[in-house]
């Protein structure tokens, strides 16, 4: 049992597994959650176990709340809940508003936002100090498309994102109190597989002539401004949503 559990949702893959994989050198016991792919999932735990890191495997849709349940409860039998890490999300296939299907609505907020909101009542619940907890830190993941919109491609996931950047800053005000602190990271384009994902999986080269920096970001970037906010170097911020866009969300 340790009081340095983390939980990353999503973390079988892209910014999830990086962000595991450098908890666990960090000293965390890591929950990596799943969706569906195990395989994925058991080549990241095997990742940190194989460097002395102590880490499980958990599946389940954070969208849906008896699986969010049975994944807090796997990090309880690690130990005390230290940080949570809201990074499961989905994109879709390119697409206009007129041609959304409920369906394709009803699953990018589930997953998206509800999902975020699950975890984070899950987390308060072990961390408040009213409540007998410890404090800890709630790291939410948002995207530069909630500054940007999406439009012609995935204006709800943008706006899923957006509902991100406003629950980061409300959670903040309202647990502040309790010992813990929520912030957000903001990712722009970053080299993973999400695109393959979304139906888009030249994307990044498509793009990289026209960003800022010229180059996409890496999911181990994104990781470490997740582990920095997570950490007590963070400690007077909170409410506070951190750009890893290389310019993309701030600059013309």
């Amino acid at each position: 049992m340790t009081d340095k559990v983390i939980i990353v949702t999503g973390g079988s893959r892209g910014i999830g597994a990086a962000t595991a994989i450098l908890a666990a050198k960090a000293g965390y016991a890591v929950v990596v959650n799943y969706a569906a792919n195990a395989e994925a999932a058991a080549a990241v735990v095997a990742e940190i176990e194989a460097t002395g890191g102590r880490a499980v495997a958990v599946a389940g849709d954070v969208g849906v709340e008896a699986d969010v349940m049975a994944i807090f409860a796997a990090a309880d039998r690690l130990g005390t809940l230290a940080v949570l890490v809201n990074n499961a999300g989905v994109v879709d296939l390119p697409s206009s508003v007129a041609d959304m299907s409920e369906a394709r609505l009803e699953r990018m907020f589930r997953i998206n936002v509800i999902g975020s909101f699950l975890c984070a009542r899950e987390a308060i619940n072990r961390m408040a100090l009213s409540k007998g907890g410890k404090g800890g830190a709630i790291v939410n993941l948002t995207s530069a498309a909630a500054k940007l919109g999406g439009p012609g491609q995935f204006v709800d996931y943008a706006a899923s994102k957006g509902a991100i950047d406003t629950f980061t800053v409300g959670l903040a005000k309202e647990v502040v109190g309790e010992g813990i602190r929520v912030t957000a990271v903001r990712p722009g384009i970053i080299e993973t597989d999400i695109h393959v994902s979304g139906g888009t999986p030249d994307r990044v080269a498509e793009m990289t002539p026209n960003l800022p920096m010229k180059r996409p970001g890496t999911a181990e970037e994104v990781a470490k401004a997740i582990l920095w906010l997570a950490s007590p170097e963070a400690s007077y911020s909170t409410g506070a949503i951190l750009d890893v866009s290389g310019g993309r969300a701030i600059l013309p």
